[in-house]
């Protein structure tokens, strides 16, 4: 079993940067792929972020260029440095981990493991 524990959220305007954590439970956490998602209100959960073990990764065309996501594996910790932020970045964002490694992962389908969310809030 994996817990996942995200934190950093908060209200920033915009224009503004912060910088997401999400510390993950377990001995495995080097061999996950791991994925970030937000999900705004009466919106689908989407993708934002996503890195496989050997730092692979990709993000949504939405976030590119101002969306960072980058791990540590010896600290069990995935990122997410959110610069340049608008106010339709605002949402609940989530981190998430797949056993699957071997590609990237762009559905939250694709995820066997969820952390609780954390609220990021872009005043204009």
């Amino acid at each position: 079993q994996v817990q996942l524990v995200e934190s950093g959220g908060g209200l920033v305007q915009a224009g503004g940067s912060l910088r997401l954590s999400c510390a993950a439970s377990g001995r495995t956490f080097s061999s996950f792929l791991m994925g970030w998602f937000r999900q705004a209100p009466r919106k689908e959960r989407e993708f934002v972020a996503a890195m496989r073990s050997d730092g692979t990764s990709d993000s949504a065309a939405s976030v590119k260029g101002r969306f960072t996501i980058s791990r540590d594996n010896a600290k069990n910790t995935v990122y997410l440095q959110m610069n340049s932020l608008k106010p339709e970045d605002t949402a609940v964002y989530y981190c998430a981990a797949s056993r699957s490694n071997f590609k990237l992962g762009y559905s939250q389908y694709e995820y066997d493991y969820w952390g609780q969310g954390t609220q990021v809030t872009v005043s204009s």
